[in-house]
């Protein structure tokens, strides 16, 4: 849509909203939809509405259900290309002097690379993903 939307409407403030949309479905799907689904894990951001501190929740998929390695793969090369993907877009828009599709391309780096962020967060930086990495770690000292 990014691409073609003067093909769909010669109206930017159509193609604008239109887009804007797509990219809130994309971010809300591979949030709790496909992340869930590919790779096992999901995460979200509470908001203390006491202090206004920020806490990140991670869940995991339960040791017993395998992760397909394929899916896993596609799942976390689709995440990293497409905020870089953005930024492309977004370079040619400040090159070609096209600053409110720059702009377009700020929200899409921004929910595309929250995603991002909040999935290497969920991965690396969970318990249980630290877990599964100290006993990954034993085991393989153990084995040698």
């Amino acid at each position: 849509m990014y691409i073609f939307g003067w093909a769909f409407a010669k109206n930017f403030v159509i193609n604008f909203v239109v887009i804007v949309l797509l990219l809130a479905f994309d971010f809300w799907t591979v949030k709790n939809v496909t992340g869930r689904l590919l790779v096992g894990l999901r995460w979200w951001n509470e908001v203390n509405e006491e202090d206004g501190t920020n806490k990140w929740i991670f869940e995991s998929r339960p040791d017993g259900k395998l992760v397909n390695a394929g899916e896993a793969r596609t799942f976390w090369i689709t995440l990293i290309l497409t905020p870089l993907v953005w930024i492309v877009f977004g370079l040619s828009a400040i090159i070609s002097w096209k600053f409110q599709w720059f702009i377009l391309c700020c929200v899409a780096i921004t929910l595309s690379g929250t995603n991002l962020w909040g999935y290497y967060k969920c991965r690396y930086d969970s318990n249980t993903a630290k877990q599964a990495l100290a006993n990954y770690a034993v085991g393989f000292m153990s084995a040698v």
